[in-house]
């Protein structure tokens, strides 16, 4: 008892939570150790993340630093690295993309066309940060809508609704030419284009039947009139030939009477 009062001290209680709080702290100061440890791992991946960024196949990134401003080089395809919280990168898909859009517009012969065309289209991967600075991410949104429907009416006017029909490539070409010059200005590139729907309005549909219907009576009547009149010369010359023949017998038997004898006259 002695001992033990001795090593507990006169409040045995007190003494002994002391003694607790001893090794909690030794314990904290160990497990903060292993938790520091476990913890650098974490750290270095969370650093990794913060610090670099992808840029896929078929994409380009440009950087905005927060004090200069956008940065002259474009990065290509890979891992890059940046300062986190100071600099952003941008990532623009560079592959031809498909953009198609209607267009409600007017013929040369005042006729309403509803056309439908679809634009292959990709930003020029040099002027990025050019596109960015005054266009942002969203640049073909803001331009290929306008200047596409400004020029599939330019061209469309040009044309009667004859010729668009028959001319259908070449109003596509048109239009395609008069795109990629326009897309230039906004420093898009201009593939391909195509036009996917053509169609007029309903009364010019309809009197569009209406002439073809009368063109077929035309070459109805046409082709009766022109029957009644071989039927005609087929019968002047069945007459002709007839008369020709009775003409011919008579003269054979003015000439000759033994036939006369033939048959006992």
């Amino acid at each position: 008892e002695t001992r033990i009062d001795n090593c507990l001290g006169s409040d045995p209680i007190s003494a002994m939570a002391q003694q607790f709080e001893k090794l909690a702290a030794n314990a904290a100061k160990l497990g903060g150790g292993l938790l520091a440890v476990a913890a650098l791992p974490t750290g270095g991946v969370m650093m990794w993340n913060s610090c670099a960024f992808n840029v896929d196949a078929g994409h380009k990134a440009v950087v905005f630093n927060r004090f200069s401003g956008l940065k002259e080089k474009t990065y290509s395809e890979g891992t890059s690295f940046h300062f986190p919280w100071v600099e952003w990168p941008y990532i623009f898909n560079v592959r031809a993309q498909p953009f198609t859009m209607p267009s409600l517009t007017g013929s040369k012969d005042l006729q309403m066309v509803n056309m439908t065309i679809r634009v292959l289209y990709r930003p020029k991967d040099t002027e990025l940060q050019s596109i960015y600075r005054e266009l942002g991410m969203d640049y073909q949104e803001k331009v290929l809508p306008s200047i596409c429907n400004e020029i599939v009416k330019s061209v469309v006017a040009q044309f009667n609704a004859g010729e668009l029909l028959a001319q259908r490539e070449a109003v596509s070409r048109e239009i395609w030419l008069n795109l990629v010059r326009r897309a230039k200005d906004f420093r898009i590139e201009v593939d391909d284009l195509s036009i996917t729907h053509l169609t007029f309005s309903s009364e010019y549909t309809a009197a569009v039947e209406r002439k073809q219907v009368a063109q077929q009576q035309a070459k109805k009547a046409e082709y009766e009139v022109m029957r009644a009149k071989e039927e005609k010369k087929g019968t002047i010359i069945r007459a002709q030939a007839e008369a020709r023949a009775t003409e011919m017998i008579g003269k054979a038997m003015q000439q000759d009477s033994s036939w006369l004898k033939t048959f006992g006259c």
